[in-house]
């Protein structure tokens, strides 16, 4: 498996930076170490290096490093002319940018490969994935199909909200996760798989400069204990923007 794993579900008009451990020697920008007066270590630490890796996708793009401060929401406040999107778990921070004028929005989400705690389940889903996630809960245990689908929807959040300016529950968007190369039957030691998911919006979507916005389509991988998932919205001129696609975009790298 590519130890890049972010850039490997994106388009290549987007750049990801990731990392694995933390830095002790990171510096912020005192705008965003303003933010960090009264943290915790844990979240002084978690803050400090995807903020990090922020300033570094900004700078793969050609741009200078910034400040990337919250607003109102929490959402990421990105320069003037780039979108993004943020995540981080237990051993994993990342950040993913990209020039406003190629992509409309990203939204990545990053989770341990382990089951959603007691009682969260019920709160993210709507009927129609029922079928789904039971059977491939069943047949394919060596991911935790609940959690992915827990980091889909934070992915389909963070996309979304650049757009919409507005809440999207989780019960705002169905999705279908297609398992792709998750093996048959019991886990392996290390498993590694990817896929693809879509997402049904059940409310209003934005509009574009293509229509309404009614859906999303994503990326997925399984590897080193964890979950990424990933959306990108590119421009696709003359193309109805109703659900984008990853599987018909031509930007998104195989495999």
């Amino acid at each position: 498996m590519d130890p890049r794993l972010l850039a490997s579900l994106l388009p290549a008009a987007a750049v990801a930076v990731e990392a694995f451990e933390d830095d002790p020697s990171a510096v912020l920008f005192p705008e965003e170490a303003a933010l960090l007066s009264r943290a915790v270590d844990k979240r002084r630490r978690e803050f400090t290096t995807a903020r990090v890796c922020a300033h570094r996708a900004l700078e793969g793009l050609g741009l200078p490093a910034a400040p990337i401060l919250p607003g109102s929401r929490g959402a990421p406040g990105w320069p003037d002319g780039v979108v993004g999107s943020i995540t981080h778990c237990a051993g994993y921070r990342a950040a993913a940018v990209a020039r406003a004028a190629e992509v409309h929005t990203i939204g990545i989400d990053a989770e341990p490969n382990e089951p959603t705690p007691g009682g969260v389940l019920k709160e993210i889903t709507v009927p129609a994935e029922a079928g789904w996630l039971a059977a491939l809960t069943r047949t394919r245990p060596a991911v935790c199909w609940d959690r992915l689908l827990f980091s889909a929807k934070e992915s389909v959040y963070k996309a979304w909200y650049p757009l919409a300016e507005r809440w999207l529950g989780f019960g705002d968007a169905a999705l279908v996760i297609h398992p792709g190369t998750a093996p048959m039957g019991p886990p392996a030691p290390s498993p590694a798989a990817r896929g693809t998911f879509t997402a049904k919006l059940l409310v209003a979507g934005p509009r574009l400069a293509g229509g309404e916005l009614t859906g999303f389509g994503g990326r997925w991988l399984s590897a080193r204990g964890l979950l990424v998932t990933a959306i990108t919205v590119p421009h696709l001129d003359g193309i109805p923007m109703t659900t984008a696609s990853p599987q018909t975009h031509p930007a998104y790298p195989e495999g």
